[in-house]
């Protein structure tokens, strides 16, 4: 009789199956900190856009800043207007984009100008979708806090 030695064993399969399951337990975790990295860059930069396109709205419509983030979105149909400026994407004008949630403040209206508005980017699921909150306002600096919704107080991110 010939001994047909064609095929891989039970022991080296499983040994192969073994070592594709340790890489793997050394590389997800890898990538979730590249993606929750990846999502708190998109929150500084969603944070760096507001900011610009609400010193472009401030000086196109000459009544201070917005009193919603929506004001900023884009128009229904039609030309741009005060009530939608079209200056950022329906995305982040609905208040959330790369696991992070923004929550838009206006301050007090002074006369018909609004003077002054923050901005908080909270990670949706803190710890997964981010670590870190930001907060920024009519001075457009931003600012980061580790464990709590970031505030005016809290220290500026490296720049």
């Amino acid at each position: 009789m010939k001994k047909n030695d064609g095929g891989f064993s039970l022991i080296e399969l499983l040994i192969v199956v073994a070592i594709i399951l340790i890489i793997a337990a050394i590389a997800i975790p890898n990538l979730l900190k590249s993606k929750m990295a990846a999502n708190q860059s998109s929150a500084v930069a969603s944070l760096r856009t507001v900011n610009t396109c609400e010193v472009t709205y401030s000086s196109t419509y000459n009544q201070g800043f917005t009193s919603t983030l929506v004001q900023l979105g884009p128009p229904a149909g039609g030309a741009a207007t005060s009530a939608a400026a079209g200056l950022i994407d329906s995305v982040l004008a609905a208040g959330s984009k790369s696991g992070y949630t923004f929550a838009y403040t206006a301050g007090a209206v002074v006369g018909n100008s609004t003077p002054s508005y923050t901005v908080n980017a909270n990670p949706q699921t803190p710890g997964t979708t981010g670590q870190n909150y930001y907060f920024t306002d009519e001075t457009n600096v931003i600012r980061q806090n580790s464990t709590q919704q970031a505030a005016a107080t809290d220290s500026p991110i490296g720049g």
